[in-house]
């Protein structure tokens, strides 16, 4: 990743990335700036973490056994990582798209590392990757986090509470122990990897106001877009 912005061409498209933890909102964003962009008539293409369909299945049977161990887990998702960004954000830049990322490998670094992997190890894993232009990061505290998935869904799931790591028997706690832990990593890159923090705790419309004020600095002066006051799912 060392010396991408000094090799990056003019005629690359732009890659923003999303970061922070479950609940923080960022997906939301992500969608909101994704419609924006649409809006402005630039190509944009949307990737999420752990979905490329070459590994999905079998992470999916690895957490419902809950038999991952934290180096296969990392390896697994370097693997997706790999698969998604040879087949679609590599590609997509060099065809001039707006790549967002909903995480990348900001989030690998938080959770490998909060799980015990050698930081330097999972750095070398993602060491191909080019470094985005902005990366956001919605930081919210733990608790609201909580409250805001349980609205939506009944239950914590296995891995996303850290249940591997046997940090609590209870589920929810273990949950607020291990997603500390995450901010914690995330609190650490925000001046070594240069991450854009946005309060994940203010109304939607001026976190995206503040996204949408960032991310027009990537757009020439020639397609340049209003910021308008409102903002539309």
């Amino acid at each position: 990743m060392k010396g991408a912005r000094d090799t990056y061409r003019s005629d690359f498209g732009r890659l923003i990335a999303v970061e922070g933890i479950d609940g923080s909102g960022k997906s939301t964003q992500m969608h909101l700036l994704e419609q924006w962009l649409r809006h402005a008539d630039l190509r944009v293409f949307k990737t999420e973490w752990n979905s490329s369909e070459v590994v999905k299945e079998i992470t999916s049977k690895g957490k419902k056994k809950g038999t991952l161990t934290p180096t296969t887990f990392s390896l697994l998702h370097a693997t997706d990582f790999a698969d998604r960004y040879e087949r679609n954000i590599l590609p997509l830049l060099h065809a001039g798209y707006w790549v967002l990322a909903d995480r990348y490998v900001y989030t690998a670094y938080a959770r490998d590392g909060v799980r015990g992997c050698h930081p330097g190890w999972v750095r070398r894993l993602y060491s191909f990757a080019r470094r985005p232009d902005i990366v956001f990061y919605f930081r919210v505290p733990v608790d609201v986090a909580v409250d805001r998935i349980l609205s939506g869904r009944p239950k914590l799931k296995y891995y996303e509470a850290g249940m591997d790591l046997d940090l609590s028997n209870d589920i929810y706690e273990s949950y607020r122990i291990f997603q500390s832990r995450i901010i914690k990593k995330y609190d650490s890159m925000v001046k070594s990897d240069g991450l854009v923090v946005v309060d994940g705790t203010l109304p939607i419309e001026e976190q995206q106001h503040k996204v949408r004020e960032i991310a027009t600095r990537l757009i020439p002066k020639e397609r340049s877009i209003s910021l308008p006051v409102g903002v539309r799912a």
